[in-house]
């Protein structure tokens, strides 16, 4: 039995209420979920508006429908004010729900300035989620960590063993056309968190359909961490076709679906 976490992303029905995204992670057959607090973007929480309330409503939803939040995503552009502020309230709100990892990404830095203050604002942050014993996870998504191969670089100079990575093998397509089942492997040291996402195409297309409808070799990406050892969470995502989501209750089949075909692997 492999050590990780089988996690389900809310990401999977991102135009729908948290509730629904909790109601249809539960009906696909999950436990286990991450939840998504990415302004503008994944807002099943916001993080702008995450005070007491949100955090106790949050955990009623997860109480009635059996489920454990164990990561969140609150990707922000860390090189701004207001991006280190986002994250931070993400990552308090995931202490009090029990979180064992928060995602994030590079964002938009470019300049040596931007880049510096990315740093600077991810070792702050780094710093708080170590006291709260939570594995801060940069993902493989845009400029500075595309894939494992280029993100090295910038873990170097973040230096510190509480950020790691969180790997997603259909970005690493989508940004550069890189093969993920050989750069997944660059990434193990610094794992901490796994995105398991399909895709079909090539660099460019956004077309990441349920487990097993895609191009990429899943079962390859499952028996490497397997074989590593890898014990955090691999939280499964669809973002379909052109990020057009289909209705309710056709996301949970898919969901259902896709789960389906990876329990099926028995890896």
């Amino acid at each position: 039995m492999a050590a990780w976490t089988q996690t389900g992303s809310s990401i999977i029905f991102l135009p729908y209420t948290l509730e629904q995204a909790l109601q249809g992670l539960s009906e696909a057959g999950f436990e286990n979920v991450e939840i998504g607090a990415v302004k503008d973007f994944l807002e099943h929480l916001d993080p702008d508006n995450l005070g007491p309330a949100e955090i106790a409503n949050c955990q009623r939803l997860l109480d009635q429908y059996g489920l454990n939040c164990i990561s969140m995503s609150g990707h922000a552009p860390l090189h701004l004010e207001i991006g280190r502020q986002r994250l931070t309230n993400v990552l308090r709100a995931g202490k009090e729900l029990g979180i064992s990892v928060l995602n994030t990404f590079t964002g938009d830095a470019e300049t040596p300035e931007e880049i510096a203050a990315f740093i600077a604002n991810v070792r702050a942050i780094a710093e708080e989620a170590e006291e709260a014993g939570i594995r801060l996870c940069i993902e493989t998504d845009s400029n500075l960590l595309p894939t494992a191969e280029i993100g090295r670089e910038i873990l170097a100079q973040i230096d510190n063993p509480w950020v790691g990575i969180n790997y997603d093998p259909g970005n690493v397509i989508y940004y550069t056309e890189a093969k993920p089942e050989d750069d997944i492997v660059l990434a193990l040291p610094h794992l901490g968190h796994v995105h398991l996402k399909d895709k079909r195409g090539g660099k460019g297309i956004a077309d990441f359909p349920p487990l097993g409808d895609g191009d990429i070799n899943i079962p390859s990406i499952l028996h490497t961490l397997d074989d590593a050892g890898y014990a955090g969470p691999v939280s499964m995502e669809i973002e379909f076709t052109d990020y057009n989501w289909p209705p309710f209750e056709e996301c949970i089949t898919e969901a259902r679906r896709s789960k389906a075909y990876w329990d099926g692997l028995g890896i």
